[in-house]
């Protein structure tokens, strides 16, 4: 008897998500940064044991859609949540606030209801164990979850149990993937995550919320060597401006970070070409975002 299904992992910004499929995994499958946006489209990650598959969704968090990338964003978790065979709903264990967690509840409860759910209360590493117990009792009282789960995503603590509980909700069924399998996504969207991973840290304010990154070209040539030529897309001319620095300096600083973790990441040496392109208020292009988000899917 073999199980297989697909676990949707949702919440708040920055509550951890990303952080902790990347420890139930055991490999950095998804962007991790403090900014909040970090994770734009829905990610899978293959967990495959002799007996078992579990398909972890990494979702955007939640959010009020302002514009059409946040949109997208919204529409992939919701497509998350209705293919889940088990939802879990993690939180900040150090900054929960009650009514946030019943407006969620009342906003998704359409998607929620009749699914498996488990709140996972991650950051215990940082609060005070006498807090903890009482904080799930609270939860036990006012919600309906199906199991409640304390953990530290960061520094590992409790996810081994964590594996354990997921599958006690994980249905009978064939595999998905091949046994080898991490991930539905491409190498050129894991480089282009990595680019936007440098991004993020490099920059501040508005610039990395309005960057695309775009992989134009990714072949393998001789000698074990890759070239990618990727363009970074942003809305205004300021922020090309930003974005490449003074006489390049910006732009060197990047190219030269993210080759590196892309050389680690495809074992293989690399040549990046970095340029920066204005797509003038792309965020509000519907078009623009569906065509460019479909880039990641594999083909």
């Amino acid at each position: 008897m073999t199980q297989a299904g697909f676990v949707t992992i949702f919440g708040k910004p920055n509550a951890g998500k990303s952080t902790l499929i990347n420890a139930l995994l055991n490999f950095n499958l998804s962007v991790v940064n403090r900014k909040v946006q970090t994770t734009r489209d829905r990610i899978l990650g293959i967990l495959t044991g002799e007996n078992y598959q579990i398909v972890f969704v990494d979702t955007p968090g939640i959010l009020e859609p302002k514009y059409e990338l946040q949109k997208f964003m919204l529409s992939e978790i919701k497509t998350s949540l209705t293919e889940a065979d088990l939802i879990i709903h993690i939180v900040d264990a150090l900054n929960i606030n009650f009514e946030d967690l019943k407006k969620v509840e009342e906003d998704y409860k359409d998607l929620l209801q009749n699914k498996k759910r488990i709140i996972v209360l991650n950051k215990i590493d940082l609060m005070k164990k006498d807090n903890l117990l009482p904080l799930i009792e609270k939860l036990r009282k006012e919600f309906n979850f199906d199991d409640i789960v304390p953990v530290s995503a960061l520094e590992n603590e409790n996810i081994e149990e964590l594996k354990k509980i997921i599958l006690k909700f994980i249905p009978e069924g064939h595999f998905f993937y091949d046994k080898d399998t991490l991930t539905d996504k491409p190498e050129k969207f894991f480089v282009s995550e990595i680019i936007r991973e440098k991004i993020l840290g490099l920059y501040h304010e508005e610039i990395p919320y309005s960057v695309l990154v775009n992989i134009v070209e990714f072949k393998e040539r001789e000698n074990n060597l890759v070239y990618i030529n990727a363009e970074i897309v942003v809305e205004r001319d300021s922020q090309k401006i930003i974005v490449i620095g003074n006489k390049g300096a910006g732009l060197k600083k990047l190219g030269e970070r993210a080759r590196k973790d892309i050389e680690n990441f495809l074992n293989k040496k690399v040549y990046l070409e970095l340029f920066v392109k204005v797509r003038k208020d792309w965020r509000n292009n519907a078009k623009f975002i569906r065509d460019n988000m479909s880039n990641n899917i594999p083909s």
